[in-house]
């Protein structure tokens, strides 16, 4: 299977999320990067979007998510929030990193980044090489 990927670059939502009892309160901004593993082929061959990941669905999936599963730390709305797009979408493989702007003084964003799934063979084996 070809390892094509679809990506969404800086995905802006509004969201409560954090430990402390005043970020409950509130709805903060996080930005979002999601690369997903997909075959574009089947896509590309008769010009047919029901055959790629409709990235304006799942930038709206990826909103309603986060605000319908409220969560206090980043690490577990990643984890979850992975889960959720590979198995709706059935998704092989995706790499998705949540950055939380003005969190930290001096850092202009902090966040994690989490891959999930199966690669290639052809990534798999440039990733051993590194």
């Amino acid at each position: 299977m070809a390892m094509d990927k679809v990506f969404i670059k800086g995905l802006s939502i509004q969201t409560t999320i954090g430990f402390f009892a005043w970020e409950k309160q509130i709805k903060q901004t996080l930005v979002i990067d999601l690369a997903m593993g997909w075959d574009i082929r089947p896509a590309a061959l008769n010009d047919e979007l029901d055959k790629t990941l409709d990235y304006a669905q799942i930038s709206e999936q990826i909103e309603e998510f986060a605000n319908t599963n409220q969560v206090d730390l980043l690490e577990t709305l990643a984890e979850r929030l992975a889960q959720f797009l590979m198995t709706n979408y059935h998704i092989p493989w995706l790499k998705l990193t949540l950055h939380k702007p003005n969190a930290v003084h001096n850092a202009a964003s902090v966040g994690v980044e989490i891959e999930r799934g199966q690669l290639s063979s052809k990534e798999l084996s440039s990733k051993e090489q590194r």
